[in-house]
C-alpha cells in the first residue's frame, strides 16, 4: 500500500500531507487514521509510548471518548527529505462540560511508501471558555475557508 504524496518532499507536497493528517484527525475515526501509520509506527504521545496500528486505534479511541467535540487544525512548521515538522492546537470538551485548548508539535518520519513511520508529539493544555473557542465549524474536516493557525493568531 502506498499513501502519497511520498518523500522526499517538497513544500506543496508537505503541506497536502499536513491537511490530509488534520482531516483524518478531524475525522475522529480512529481505524481510518491508523491506515496512515505503517503497520510497526512507533509514538511518542506526550508521555505514552505506542508501537503499532492496533495501539493507535485503541489510543484514539480512548483519546475522543475523553476529549469531545474534537477539531484540530495543524501547521507546516519545516521538512526535509522524508521528514516533516508540524504545529497544531485543537479544541475539545472534556466530559464535565469544560473546554480546553491544546498546543503542540508533532515531528513525522515517513517510510518511502509514504506512510508514517514514527510521530514523536509534545503537547500542553489550557484551560478556556466557551466564548474564547476560536475552532466553531461542524464536526468533521476544517472547511478550507477557516483561518488556520498563522490567521488566527496562534
Amino acid at each position: 500500500m502506498s499513501r502519497p504524496p511520498l518523500p522526499p518532499f517538497t513544500r506543496e507536497t508537505a503541506l497536502q500531507k499536513v491537511r490530509a493528517a488534520e482531516d483524518g484527525w478531524n475525522s475522529r475515526d480512529p481505524a481510518r487514521v491508523a491506515l496512515a501509520y505503517t503497520e510497526d509506527s512507533q509514538w511518542r504521545n506526550r508521555s505514552e509510548f505506542l508501537q503499532g496500528r492496533d495501539a493507535i486505534i485503541a489510543f484514539l479511541s480512548a483519546k475522543w471518548l475523553h476529549e469531545q467535540e474534537y477539531r484540530l487544525i495543524k501547521g507546516l512548521w519545516a521538512h526535509a527529505g522524508n521528514r516533516i515538522a508540524v504545529r497544531f492546537a485543537y479544541e475539545w470538551r472534556d466530559n464535565a462540560g469544560a473546554w480546553h485548548r491544546s498546543y503542540g508539535n508533532e515531528n513525522w518520519e515517513f517510510a518511502s511508501d509514504g506512510l508514517m513511520a514514527r510521530r514523536i508529539a509534545s503537547i500542553n493544555d489550557i484551560p478556556i471558555s466557551e466564548d474564547d473557542r476560536l475552532f466553531r465549524w461542524p464536526l468533521g474536516e476544517r472547511p478550507e475557508d477557516h483561518p488556520g493557525l498563522e490567521e488566527l493568531g496562534l
